[in-house]
């Protein structure tokens, strides 16, 4: 059925696609009414129960968001620091209960006290400002650390956009098969958690036959303590740019959909306004600078879904499916955004091509390991002494990077999840044995990912942070399988059972769930979710004693 949904849903195009659509009747209310549901699924030829099974799915467009006007961060990292019980207090002064909504990490990480009015995002200090706020009187003034120890590839300076996109055109001069040798010799691996190989997607979209394809670019950075994405999108956008625009090139491409998480908003309107500069300064459209290549861009504002940035979750919803998980395969290079060949890469990852077609793949497998080449981002959050965004060469001791870069921890802390919530846990014994790169950590038994760090403090209960997770998940699955949706309820059950009656959970029992769903789920969803929860079994036995039988 998602196949036929998928042609139906296209017939339109990608500049009118049902999704944004909803989310644009949301606009006024926070969700959209009836009779708009019902005049939207009759244009688009479909029934009720996709429409609604659309909508009710997302945090800002299901009929519970109606009448919310602002917004608290309940990610992990601001909920281990602390700071949002005193958030909602002052919040509770100004606005109705009924008006304060849930938002799940604005990528405000490094200074947390995080939350969402009108449009924008605010941190640190600012809910001392949210009289000036609410009058609309008053901006964020959020600053971070930005930093680098060996090549700065990401987090240099490009200079002008004009200078910088004669890279782009002498690319257009180049053979697609030399291209497609540069990214080969660069070993360039996906940043966004999977470590999948750039090159074979991309040769594997250009080899599909299709009188159409799409680059798109998963920017729906809904990791808890990740925020590099967000670095790219808002201080380097035309990095991302120019390596969508170049991996079009490669694939025979004609558009390149930018899917941006609705907690960033200022990512959206930056992006935005980059693509409009490109156009009038002719570097997209028809027949590009005489060269033949065709293309142009869609900024898609997600409406917060964590399963969205699963690659085929997020094809399903910018079509305006309800975003689940798609059987693989085909796989989305064959079978993609609107059934057509796709290649979905990540920010971080796309934003590599320019220094890569500029300096040549070998120039920047010298950077790194063996097999992990390169750079990787690391987002640091409020616990260390200088929180912000890092780029550290692979393989770089993961010592250096909290010690010398991070200035070290500004109080005691006992472990890091290191990767979003499917990471691993990371006790603090063991960041001598780790470093930055993807063999390093699975050789451990932990997982790099997004590389965002949320440290635990000492004090913060490791039986409630596994609760967290456990919740997490069950709220964020998209619920198409069974070991990811009651897994994860399952799980949160018992452990909230353990803290508050008298009942010991079973070792076997909690060990046979997560095996259930590490083997059983169809995304890294329900099947990552086990990783920090054997670690912490693990590595903290003693602490978690209490709320097991003997």
């Amino acid at each position: 059925m998602s196949t036929n949904l998928s042609h139906l849903l296209g017939r339109k195009g990608h500049e009118k696609n049902l999704f944004e659509q909803l989310g644009d009747a949301a606009t006024q209310t926070g969700t959209p009414d009836v009779a708009t549901l019902e005049k939207l699924r009759q244009d688009f030829l479909v029934g009720k129960s996709t429409v609604y099974g659309t909508v009710s799915f997302y945090d800002f467009l299901k009929p519970e968001n109606k009448g919310k006007k602002v917004y608290v961060c309940n990610g992990s990292s601001c909920m281990t620091a602390g700071t949002q019980d005193e958030v909602h207090k002052k919040l509770h002064k100004h606005y109705a209960a009924n008006e304060i909504g849930e938002m799940c990490c604005l990528g405000r990480c490094h200074e947390n006290s995080s939350f969402h009015v009108d449009g924008k995002n605010f941190s640190g200090s600012d809910i001392d400002q949210i009289e000036k706020i609410k009058e609309g009187n008053i901006t964020t003034a959020e600053k971070y650390k930005v930093g680098s120890k060996g090549a700065a590839i990401l987090t240099s300076d490009y200079g002008s956009v004009a200078d910088y996109y004669k890279l782009f055109t002498a690319t257009l001069k180049r053979p697609v098969s030399e291209l497609l040798s540069e990214l080969k010799d660069s070993g360039l691996r996906g940043r966004g958690g999977a470590g999948f190989s750039m090159a074979f997607k991309l040769e594997s979209c250009k080899n599909a036959e299709s009188d159409s394809k799409f680059i798109v670019c998963n920017a729906d950075e809904g990791d808890p303590g990740a925020y590099s994405d967000r670095y790219i999108m808002e201080n380097r956008p035309h990095a991302l740019l120019m390596g969508m625009m170049m991996a079009g090139y490669i694939v025979g491409a004609d558009c390149g959909v930018v899917y941006i998480r609705g907690e960033y908003p200022e990512s959206v309107d930056i992006i935005n306004d980059c693509v409009n500069q490109l156009r009038n300064d002719k570097l997209l459209g028809n027949n590009i600078q005489g060269s033949g290549f065709n293309f142009d861009f869609k900024v898609i504002k997600a409406q917060g879904a964590y399963i969205c940035g699963e690659e085929t979750a997020l094809l399903s919803s910018i079509e305006g499916q309800r975003p689940e998980v798609r059987i693989r395969p085909p796989y989305p290079t064959q079978q993609g955004l609107f059934n057509k060949p796709t290649a979905v890469n990540n920010v971080e990852t796309l934003a590599n091509l320019p220094f890569i077609f500029k300096n040549g793949g070998k120039a920047f497998a010298a950077i790194g390991t063996a097999k992990s080449s390169g750079t990787k981002l690391i987002s640091l959050d409020g616990y260390f002494k200088n929180p912000g965004i890092y780029e550290v060469d692979m393989g770089t001791p993961l010592s250096v990077v909290i010690e010398e870069l991070g200035g070290g921890f500004r109080k005691p802390v006992k472990a890091m999840h290191i990767g979003g919530p499917l990471g691993g846990l990371v006790p603090i014994a063991k960041i001598k044995d780790l470093s930055v790169d993807f063999d390093s950590f699975a050789k451990e038994g932990f997982l790099l990912g997004h590389a965002s760090v949320v440290c635990i403090p000492e004090e913060y209960p490791l039986i409630k942070y596994i609760e967290h997770l456990f919740r997490f998940t069950a709220h964020e699955s998209c619920g198409k399988c069974f070991p990811c949706r009651l897994g994860s309820t399952r799980g949160y059950e018992m452990v909230e059972k353990a803290q508050k009656e008298d009942y010991k959970m079973d070792m076997t029992l909690m060990k046979d769930l997560l095996d259930t769903m590490e083997a059983g789920s169809l995304c890294a969803l329900g099947g990552g979710l086990p990783l920090p929860i054997k670690n912490t079994l693990k590595y903290f036995e003693n602490e978690l004693a209490p709320y097991f039988k003997k």
